[in-house]
């Protein structure tokens, strides 16, 4: 399908993207590999206007917050923030210092407030039991979220991932659909740390070296059973009006993509889908006793088209999580190579 301009979720106007990175030796033999993504749904007051939702779990293996209050009332009323595992609750902490500062009425006189925060386990590079990413990293983020082209691979939240044996991290993509004279976008973001280097049915990929079981690397044990199965989070965005139900297909789709690359999802990964809708947004509180809304028709072919943008959306951005990401170095000396391709796609 046709590309969007920037072939990335921020295709989808209003949608902006921050990252903070740490990176750097910690003393001790520590070193911090890691950091915090921020994914705006659009630029006003999330809190206020909200944005149709849903999530969808296709492995468990996995440490997020606020799912289940999407999957109850399916809207996000707060930026969607990406980390590590150990920092899930630093980073929605942070979330929640700026949403609260933003809307004085949050817990007082308006309801509470639902944080979303997806995690995958980036240990293998990543000190992360120093749990290094405080609650001020995620207000950075958030703070630093802007539209248009924005940094991939090996940065934010993926600084310390591994995707198919070779470095991974933040990927995104889009495509367009067209019907009827209107035109809507498909976009998704993803955090890949999954998958062994057999798995990758990328064209052209070149399998990375792993170390031999006999040698061993850490302890008694050989390095790669020192790697974690490893989890993805996939975040999908449009801007065509659906609602929670049907944005909840689009999250399955995704799964699509995601197998589609060659994983057989492992018992200790965590493979989530967190999907949103720009088309409209939903107030909070006020009188009415009904809503209005236009919202696409299932039986319509334009479902189908984007059912196929998100697949295509998700298989690239996980392609594009490794064309970005660069040889990167972590604690104990361990170092995760670029991933290497016969011949490379085109960014």
């Amino acid at each position: 399908m046709k590309k969007g301009t920037l072939n990335a979720i921020t295709d989808i106007e209003g949608v902006a993207i921050g990252h903070v990175t740490l990176d750097g030796p910690a003393g001790g033999g520590d070193y911090h590999c890691t950091g915090v993504t921020a994914i705006l749904p659009h630029s006003g007051n999330l809190f206020e206007e909200k944005v149709p939702a849903a999530s969808f779990v296709l492995n468990g293996f996995g440490k997020t917050a606020g799912l289940i209050q999407v999957a109850e009332l399916g809207v996000i009323e707060s930026p969607i923030m990406l980390t590590n595992t150990f920092s899930v609750g630093a980073v929605l902490e942070g979330t929640l210092q700026y949403m609260l500062e933003e809307n004085p009425a949050i817990g007082d006189s308006a309801s509470s407030l639902n944080v979303v925060v997806g995690e995958c386990n980036d240990s293998y590079l990543n000190s992360m039991r120093n749990m290094a990413v405080r609650p001020e990293h995620a207000i950075e983020a958030i703070q630093a979220a802007a539209g248009g082209t924005f940094a991939q691979g090996a940065t934010g939240a993926g600084k310390g991932m591994i995707c198919y044996g070779a470095k991974g991290g933040i990927g995104s993509a889009s495509r367009l659909v067209e019907a009827q004279g209107r035109t809507f976008t498909a976009g998704a973001l993803v955090l890949t740390n999954f998958g062994r280097g057999h798995e990758c049915l990328f064209p052209g990929w070149v399998v990375p070296e792993e170390p031999a079981p006999e040698t061993p690397v850490v302890g008694d044990k050989d390095d790669r059973e020192k790697r974690p199965d490893g989890s993805v989070i996939i975040v999908v965005a449009t801007d065509a009006p659906l609602d929670s139900r049907q944005l909840g297909r689009l999250a399955k789709r995704a799964a699509i993509g995601l197998g589609r690359t060659g994983t057989h999802i492992h018992n200790g990964s965590g493979d989530i889908i967190i999907a949103f809708s720009t088309g409209f947004t939903v107030p909070h509180g006020g009188g009415e006793m009904t809503v209005t809304r236009e919202v696409l028709k299932d039986d319509h072919p334009v479902m189908n088209d984007l059912f196929q943008a998100v697949i295509e959306s998700t298989e690239e951005a996980i392609l594009q999580s490794l064309l970005h990401a660069e040889t990167t170095f972590g604690r104990k000396g361990r170092i995760v190579k670029k991933a290497v391709f016969e011949s490379v796609p085109v960014k």
